[in-house]
Formats: structure tokens, sequence, C-alpha cells
């Protein structure tokens, strides 16, 4: 019984609170997950699109108030830390774009800001939030992660939007010409046009799924370690309601230890993230053929 009250709570904090087409033909919230399975490829998981949305307005909100507050004599606190954050991501930028690009800085800097962020929430005790959604909806049975990282819809989607990218600046500095030949003309070539004509189709296997590696690898790698990491906050919580004294002591021990290295993990999460996209359109703007 207990092992099964354990699975349950597990599973009850690995579920998203999902909206969708009801099999009666109305539109509603899921109440387990098969419900929330049935709702098909139409179904909005509502914690992350709101955590998502809040946590992308927090950091826009913190970094026009620095700008606002912005002097030249004696900064203040925050104006230090956006400074420093700043000069960082340029830093990061400057090493490892090789092009010329307006876009590519503010953009390596709002995705460091925005995946930290929603990775750092799960630093936050994992029953906390869930139980304040329970309170507000009024239902137990709510579901309600908080994590946004940890929901592959949201890192394909920041993946995705990264993949667009690639695409049109390929297109835009090699031309649509040169994309192509991108793909079916390297890594193997020759000489002899029949010969570079049969292996077209080599190159191309080759290439694209190299392309297609970018984005599924972005999106993967972010969820993969943070989806690891919530699941064993939720382990050492399940400790906590074993009865034992001596598992419950070890829970806490377990709890600050783990806090302590996940703060590396979120924040070199982010960087992995925001470093791989710079390469990936550094590597989009070469046009060396």
């Amino acid at each position: 019984m207990a092992e099964q009250t354990a699975s349950g709570y597990i599973q009850h904090h690995l579920q998203n609170l999902t909206f969708g087409h009801l099999p009666d033909g109305s539109w509603g919230f899921a109440h387990d997950a098969a419900a929330a399975k049935e709702m098909g490829f139409w179904a909005f998981h509502v914690d992350t699109l709101g955590w998502s949305v809040a946590l992308g307005l927090i950091f826009i909100l913190i970094f026009r108030m620095a700008a606002k507050k912005a002097t030249s004599g004696q900064p203040g606190a925050l104006q230090n830390f956006v400074e420093v954050l700043v000069e960082f991501v340029d830093g990061s930028v400057k090493d490892s774009f090789h092009g010329r690009s307006p876009v590519i800085a503010p953009l390596a800097l709002t995705i460091f800001a925005w995946v930290f962020l929603m990775n750092a929430v799960d630093l936050i005790p994992v029953d906390w939030i869930p139980a304040l959604a329970v309170k507000v909806s009024g239902n137990e049975h709510t579901f309600f992660r908080a994590v946004s990282t940890t929901d592959p819809n949201a890192t394909l989607g920041m993946a995705l939007s990264v993949f667009a990218l690639i695409i049109f600046y390929s297109i835009k500095v090699k031309g649509i010409g040169g994309f192509i030949g991108e793909l079916t003309l390297h890594p193997f070539g020759s000489k002899n046009i029949f010969v570079q004509a049969l292996l077209i189709p080599v190159n191309f296997l080759l290439e694209f799924v190299t392309l297609i590696a970018k984005p599924i690898s972005l999106a993967l790698r972010l969820f993969g370690n943070m989806y690891a990491g919530e699941l064993v906050f939720i382990l050492i919580a399940v400790m906590f309601g074993s009865g034992l004294l001596w598992l419950s002591g070890l829970g806490v021990v377990l709890q600050w230890a783990w806090a302590v290295f996940h703060i590396l993990i979120i924040t070199l999460q982010a960087f992995i993230f925001m470093m791989l996209t710079i390469v990936y359109l550094s590597m989009a703007h070469e046009d060396n053929h």
C-alpha cells in the first residue's frame, strides 16, 4: 500500500494540468493521465504555458527596471548584476559567433535568462506550488507542474524556434541554391559529375540527419537533465512521507545537498542551450562554398 501511495504521489507530481477536448465533445481539464492522453495533439499544458509566459515577463520587467534606473555614476546592485550578465553573454557571442548580426546577442541573452528562470523554479520544494494550486482551485486532485523545462513540449518548442532561425539565416546568407548544395554536395565530393550525382543521396542523408539532430539535441538535452533533477527531488520528498525518522532525516540532508548541486545544473543547462544556439546560428551564417 505504501508503495502504491508513493507511486501515486510521483505520478501526480509528474502530470501536467492539461486542457483540451473531452470525450463528450466539450473542452475542459483532464482529471487523470489517461484523459490527458485521449485529448490528442490539441491539448494544452496550462501550467507549462502559464509559467513560461510569467517568467518571461519577469525577465523583461527586471531588465526594463535596470535599464530605466541605469546611471553612469555609482550603479546599484541590480544594474551591476545586469551589466555582468550582459557582458558575459556578449563575450560568449563574440567568441563563438563569426558572422555579423544584431539579433544574436539579444537572442542569446533572452535564452540564457529565460531558461535559467524556468530551471530555477525546480529549487522550490516540490509540494509548495502544487499545494497552492489545490487551494486555489478547490480540487484536491488538481495537477500542476511548475518547472516548464521538464515538459518536452516547452523545450521542443524553443528548439524548433531556434531551428527556424537556422533555416532562415542559412537561406538568407547562402541562398536557396547554396543551402541545397550544402545538403547535397557535402561531405563527399568528386570532380566527376556522374560520381557526384551518385553521391547526392548519400550526402543528403548524412547532412539532413545532422540538420534535424540540432533541434532534437537542444530539446532533449535540456528536458532530460531537468526532468531527472525534478524526479530526484520528488523521490527525496517521498522519503519524508515514509514514517521512518531516520529516513526523513536522511531526506533533509539529501534535499539540501541536491539543491546546492542543482544550482550548478540549472545554470549549466541554460548556458549550454545558449551556446549551442550561438554555434548553430554561426554555422548558418558561414558561406565558405
